[in-house]
């Protein structure tokens, strides 16, 4: 979460990279397995309703209309029309 590295969370925590990297490895284990995967998180469906939040404020409201959900921190590897080059370059 934080981005630090291995070395630096070994130095907060005052432990070696192994023990830092072994545990972390466990965690992100138990995190992706199927138990804790389909016993905590669901994916939106078309027929959830959109949060109140947005469907009330203009500024997201015509924007997110057609939303199911979203993906935070996520790469979707895409490629633009030629014609849209200009107007995506440099773009996140």
């Amino acid at each position: 979460v934080t981005g630090n590295s291995i070395r630096h969370v070994g130095e907060r925590f005052e432990r070696s990279g192994d023990t830092i990297s072994r545990y972390f490895r466990r965690i992100l284990y138990i995190l992706s397995g199927a138990d804790f995967y389909n016993g905590n998180l669901h994916l939106p469906i078309s027929t959830d309703s959109i949060s109140s939040y947005i469907a009330t404020n203009p500024g997201f409201y015509p924007f997110f209309a057609d939303c199911v959900g979203a993906i935070d921190g996520t790469h979707i590897h895409l490629f633009t029309s030629e014609a849209a080059h200009n107007a995506t370059r440099n773009r996140k």
